[in-house]
Parts: structure tokens; C-alpha cells; sequence
């Protein structure tokens, strides 16, 4: 899955349960000290760590995560070196990543990858307050069925961008506004709120030379909005990636909350897949369930590699994770603690920041990108657990940070 106008916007899974699971891993006593970073989610701390303090740091073929950060590094090397990433605590540069980029290795096996990492950045632990412990969920590229051409079988529309979806970023017009960007619609001389999904579904975009590809499924045509890319299947077998290319503004609503307060789900059994069969098997409640989440995603045929996440590269499968940019800068690697207990497996692993999704909020929230199709649907569909992480500055924005933090 970090929000709400950003280059590509990955929703978070709207499937799991409310409650965290227990899981295994020991609830660490925080460390005292650190960088405050101030955003619209309460205090975030990074503190100085060692790369002895990463659970599972020697054990982890971080080679795998090299391809992802190459692609990271090919955005930033492209910005003027004096241009701020991330939150403006941190200080960090698009020049401070020039030595690590410069020297990323376009081979390597575990060890050389390894010693990359440790030369040329330095761990911070992430806490949220005093807390370490936040939320990782999953999320996936959809696969479904479609056509360019209309038909019997392909008759739910998948939209591009209309004209008149106007964005205004309240900061442009008064420094005394927050920085928030509004979506809107000129009616007459007044701006209003852009159409909800319920006035798109009826037609208010139709015959306006919009419709991009004609799906199949209603339900698939609502969970690719919920993911915001996915690849459709054409009827000669061809393959045709799309992604996120706007949204009309509205807050977004998981309907999975509410079939857990209706015990239309139970609890336990609540996931994406379960949504989904529910709307499949209840069609006449569907449209009227799935127009709750005002939220609609405008799409873009994409080619080449993808999904596209939110740093404009495509993601990679297990090495991509989804965070608040409100927090942390994309492009940089993390190191991630967390397990799934649908498979019984810990996972401690490098991940690369390239994506940000409305739901991801906070600084201890993670959206691990599984990947595509229903193998990754299964996984990502229940991933709800505890986890944490430590970030990965490059040594020049490290080094200022640990030189502030000792003349403090």
C-alpha cells in the first residue's frame, strides 16, 4: 500500500480484522532519545541503532533488494542535490544519496550486498512516541478480465482522468492554509466536491470519451480501485497493465467494517477474499454496500514494468513496502520485523520506501507488496500484523543528524 495526491496511490487492504493478532514478537522496551519528527500523526522518533540491533540482519539475502533500490536511485539522482526528501526534520538531500547510488553494485551476493549497506547508510529505529510497534498489512497488483471494445461481457466501464477534475493545494493560495490538497469540480463560478462513486456508477462520466478498458466484473472493477493498479487479461490472451492516475477526493471507507458490524463476516474470517464473495454472492446488496466508499480511483493503461507506486518506479514483489511519506522519504531502504500468521512465518527483511496509500498512516505503518494475481491475493488479503522497522539514512544525512543530536 501513503496520501491523497500523490504520483500513484495504493489503497490499503480494507479486508483485515480491526484487532492485531497476537503474535510472537517480543514487546522491546523503547530507547530513550532521538529526532522528533512532528506530523499529522503525533510524534514519530528515529533513534540511533547499530546494525547488531536489526533482528535477522546477517541472515537475509538483501541482494534481492538491490534491483528496487537501483530503481529508487535512477528518481533521486535525477533531482537537484539540494532538493529536500521527506520530512523537513530530517534534513535529508537528494544529493545526500550520490555516493550510495554511485556505488550500488549491479551484482552481488549476500555478503558484498550486505557490506553496501553498513558502508554506506545508517539504522534508525522508528518509534511512534515510545513505541516501536505499529501495523503492517499486504497489498497486491489485481489481476481481472477486460476489453477495449464494449460488450455484452465487458460492460463496467474503467475511467482515465476527466478534465474537469480540478486539485487545489490550499498552501498555494495563503501560507496561513494548511498544506492540504482539495479535489473539486467547477460548477458555474463555484468549486464543489468532485462526483462520489455512487453519481459515477450512474453515469455521470459516461460518453464523454472516457472509458479507457471495459472490464467484466463489477466487483474486480471495485478491488483494482481499492489496490489502484492490477493487469487485465484482454480476450486474445494479451495483457494490459493499468494504474493509478487520480482520485475525486472523497475519504475512503472499508466496506469490510461494515459486513464485521452487520456479522455478515465473522471476524475470524474476514479478509479480502471474503469480501469479495460476499459482494459476489449478495449482488442485489453489492452496488448499494460498495457505493459507501465515496473513494473512486481514474486510472492510465501503463506499459513496461509495474504496478507504478507512488515514487513513479514499478515495485517490486516482497522488496516494496507502502509508508506515510508524512514520515519517512521514499526511496529509502528499511529494515522490517514482522510476521504472518496465516503462514506461520517471521519476516525480517530489507524493503525499499517506493509507495504510499490513503490507509497507510503513521509513522510505524508498513503495506507490503505482494506481488500479483490470486497467490498474492491470498497473502496480502489477511496480512494484518504487528511489526516494526528501522530506517536506513545514507551516511551524509545520517552524519548531520548524529552530529545535531551530540551538540544537543
Amino acid at each position: 500500500m501513503l496520501a491523497a495526491a500523490t504520483a500513484c496511490e495504493e489503497e490499503a487492504p480494507e479486508a483485515p480484522p480491526e484487532e492485531v493478532p497476537e503474535t510472537s514478537l517480543p514487546a522491546e522496551p523503547a530507547p530513550l532519545g532521538g529526532l522528533e519528527i512532528d506530523g499529522p500523526g503525533g510524534i514519530v522518533r528515529l533513534v540511533p541503532a547499530d546494525f547488531d540491533d536489526l533482528p535477522g540482519w546477517s541472515d537475509d539475502p538483501q541482494q534481492e533488494a538491490l534491483p528496487a533500490l537501483r530503481r529508487s536511485c535512477g528518481k533521486l539522482s535525477a533531482q537537484p542535490a539540494g532538493r529536500l526528501q521527506g520530512p523537513e526534520e530530517l534534513g535529508l538531500l537528494a544529493g545526500d544519496w550520490k555516493a550510495a547510488c554511485d556505488w550500488l553494485p549491479p551484482e552481488a551476493d549476500a555478503d558484498s550486498a550486505r557490506a553496501f549497506f553498513e558502508t554506506y547508510f545508517q539504522p534508525f529505529a522508528v518509534l511512534s512516541g515510545d513505541d516501536p510497534w505499529g501495523i503492517i498489512t499486504g497489498y497486491y497488483e489485481a489481476t481481472l478480465k477486460g476489453s477495449f471494445e464494449r460488450s455484452e461481457d465487458y460492460d463496467v466501464p474503467l475511467y482515465g482522468a476527466p478534465d474537469d477534475l480540478l486539485t487545489l493545494r490550499l498552501s498555494d493560495f495563503s501560507e496561513d492554509l494548511p498544506d492540504r490538497t482539495l479535489v473539486a469540480r467547477l460548477e458555474g463560478t463555484r468549486l464543489k466536491p468532485y462526483h462520489e462513486r455512487g453519481a459515477i456508477n450512474d453515469g455521470v462520466l459516461a460518453e464523454r470519451g472516457l472509458e479507457i478498458i471495459w472490464l467484466k466484473d463489477p466487483v474486480d472493477a471495485f478491488f483494482l480501485s481499492v489496490q489502484g493498479s492490477g493487469v487485465v487479461t484482454l480476450p486474445d490472451g494479451r495483457e494490459q497493465r493499468v494504474g493509478y492516475a487520480a482520485n475525486n477526493g472523497h475519504d475512503f471507507y472499508a466496506i469490510g467494517r461494515a459486513l464485521l458490524e452487520s456479522g455478515e463476516v465473522p471476524r475470524d474470517q474476514m479478509s479480502m477474499q471474503s469480501i469479495r464473495d460476499w459482494l459476489r454472492a449478495n449482488p442485489e446488496r453489492a452496488a448499494e454496500l460498495m457505493e459507501r466508499n465515496r473513494r473512486y480511483i481514474v486510472f492510465r493503461l501503463l506499459d513496461g514494468e509495474g504496478p507504478i507506486g507512488a515514487q513513479g518506479v514499478a515495485l517490486t514483489a516482497g522488496r516494496s513496502l507502502a509508508v506515510d511519506r508524512a514520515y519517512l522519504p521514499l526511496g529509502a531502504p528499511l529494515w522490517l520485523k514482522t510476521e504472518s500468521s496465516q503462514d506461520d512465518l517471521t519476516f525480517e527483511r530489507l524493503m525499499i520506501a517506493q509507495d504510499t496509500g490513503a490507509a497507510i498512516t503513521g509513522g510505524v505503518r508498513g503495506d507490503f507488496f505482494f506481488g500479483k494475481g490470486e497467490p498474492a491475493l491470498a497473502r496480502a488479503g489477511r496480512m494484518k500484523e504487528k511489526g516494526r522497522y528501522w530506517l536506513l539514512l545514507p551516511r551524509p544525512a545520517a552524519d548531520r543528524l548524529l552530529d545535531q543530536a551530540a551538540g544537543s
